[in-house]
């Protein structure tokens, strides 16, 4: 068993932590708590250390005397807490949400339809599968048709009837497949943390297994 202090401290947290598996407790709410507090801490000293003093107030003070705006409009976000004056946080809100939202919206498109569009059509890397065998052929024809079917089933300007209907069919079969897939890689890489954190525990702490 390891008796550094910080070994301990983290071991009876985590502990703590777990407790949540058998019900709400204080000793929970307590972990909880200290974890929210230790984040929020580091975030106001990193945004402090990094953000604010490096690119506002050394070139505010150094002559940039623009930055004014930024800064003032950065404050309204504290107007959340005066009634009366709450309704101006809606200013640097509506900012941010526009300039992320101009400066994301190319980016995804590119990245989540543009480059699936170009996956889908024959390119170089389709007829290297094509050229790869009876295998590469059939994995091309699954693309091609669940591509299609899961198009068809998104196609509401007509009833789902006939033809339309079993693509449409076929095509929910894809997303259940795609919706699965992600949702097995989400749970594995909680099951990696729960391992990692055990490990921890039974190893760094009781030294049960190294």
């Amino acid at each position: 068993m390891n008796f550094d202090p910080w070994i301990w401290i983290g071991a009876l947290l985590s502990l703590a932590i777990f407790s949540f598996l058998y019900k709400e407790n204080p000793v929970y709410y307590v972990a909880e708590h200290i974890y929210i507090g230790v984040i929020n801490g580091y975030l106001v000293t990193f945004y402090w250390h990094n953000i604010l003093v490096p690119i506002l107030f050394k070139r505010l003070f150094s002559g940039m005397y623009l930055l004014i705006i930024p800064a003032f409009i950065g404050c309204l976000y504290f107007t959340r807490f005066i009634p009366r004056l709450s309704w101006l946080v809606r200013i640097p809100i509506a900012l941010f949400m526009g300039y992320y939202t101009g400066l994301f919206i190319p980016v995804t498109i590119q990245a989540d339809i543009i480059k699936q569009i170009q996956a889908t059509l024959l390119t170089t890397q389709n007829f290297k599968m094509w050229n790869a065998g009876a295998l590469g052929i059939v994995w091309s024809v699954i693309l091609f048709v669940g591509v299609i079917c899961t198009i068809s089933y998104f196609y509401f300007s007509r009833e789902h009837k006939g033809a339309l209907r079993v693509t449409s069919r076929i095509g929910i079969v894809f997303i259940m497949l795609g919706f699965g897939a992600s949702f097995g890689y989400t749970v594995m890489s909680r099951v990696t943390l729960l391992i990692g954190k055990l490990q921890f525990l039974m190893g760094d702490w009781l030294g049960i297994i190294k």
